[in-house]
């Protein structure tokens, strides 16, 4: 049960690390049109519902919401994902020029990161 508990402990260290937008800021972005339009949908990805990034960043806003005691194993696994979804994502660089409006920085606001902050 503790080696749970430290595995629990680690991915909320990593995923506050990861997530730098706060739930207010996350959910002014996610009503945005730049945030509804970037991301993957549907399975050619070019579906018409909502992007894997903006539910994603949905649920982040409800994650840090939630009182760490309240947090399930599903709960995890999510922040998990997040962290390793910003981490590839910064990886690959943005471009060149015009970072800050780039859909490479509105993809990983959907999930919580700002790479300008």
């Amino acid at each position: 049960m503790a080696e749970r508990h430290d595995d629990h402990d680690q991915i909320a260290r990593d995923f506050s690390e990861a997530v730098n937008m706060t739930p207010a800021e996350l959910e002014h972005f996610l009503d945005s049109d730049d945030s509804k339009r970037v991301g993957w949908k549907g399975e050619d990805g070019k579906g018409d519902g909502e992007s894997v990034g903006h539910r994603s960043g949905r649920r982040i806003v409800e994650l840090k919401r939630t009182r760490k005691a309240d947090l399930t194993d599903d709960d995890y696994a999510h922040m998990k994902k997040v962290v390793g979804y910003v981490h590839r994502h910064l990886a690959q660089g943005g471009p060149a020029k015009d970072k800050d409006h780039s859909d490479w920085r509105y993809s990983l606001m959907n999930w919580g990161h700002d790479p300008l902050k």
